[in-house]
């Protein structure tokens, strides 16, 4: 991040843009906004707002999910994070939604330490159907490998491996998302 003149922040990374409410003229703001602009936004000259992702960039709309509204040291706290961890792919993005929901914190006090400790797998494809089979036969072959083996060398027809059975276990935590027009399962063990 680059700091300009009259101390505001610039971002490195595109998270978008934003739509907004303007409490001064009550009434939605007529433009789309970009980060930028948020960040830039004299609520004093302005008018009191808030903003709220555009849903064009999937990642920043999965970081602020159900908040009503997204502070401007919010977006350069999340800026700044994906600084940290080497830029804003959608893994980076999903990192990051994993350590909000499984860890107590927020953008603010986030470390790519904190970050890069979850040990979430995840899955993107077309089917959350093929997305569960394939993360299934994955983590029952990573974590149960001498099971997996005499599991695939069997000629059984009765022996059956049943991947919602194992995936909704107690030992792993799931959830499927759809990211843009991506699907996504994260799977976190217990």
């Amino acid at each position: 991040m680059e700091t300009l003149e009259n101390d505001v922040v610039e971002l490195q990374f595109d998270l978008g843009t934003f739509e907004g409410f303007n409490f001064r003229t009550q009434s939605a703001i007529e433009r789309i906004l970009s980060a930028d602009e948020v960040l830039t936004w004299d609520h004093d000259k302005d008018g009191e707002a808030e903003f709220w992702p555009s849903g064009d960039s999937p990642g920043v709309a999965l970081i602020f999910k159900g908040q009503t509204s997204v502070t401007a040291s919010e977006l350069k706290d999340l800026d700044r994070l994906l600084g940290e961890l080497g830029g804003d792919s959608t893994e980076n993005y999903l990192r990051i939604h994993v350590a909000q929901d499984h860890c107590s914190g927020n953008l603010a006090t986030f470390s790519n330490r904190d970050i890069e400790d979850q040990d979430a797998q995840f899955y993107t494809g077309n089917s959350f159907i093929d997305l569960r089979r394939e993360a299934a036969f994955e983590l029952f072959e990573l974590y149960y490998p001498d099971e997996y083996a005499v599991w695939e060398k069997s000629h059984c027809d009765g022996l059956i491996f049943d991947e919602d059975r194992f995936l909704d276990s107690p030992c792993f935590s799931t959830e499927e998302l759809a990211f843009g027009d991506e699907k996504v399962l994260i799977v976190s063990p217990q």
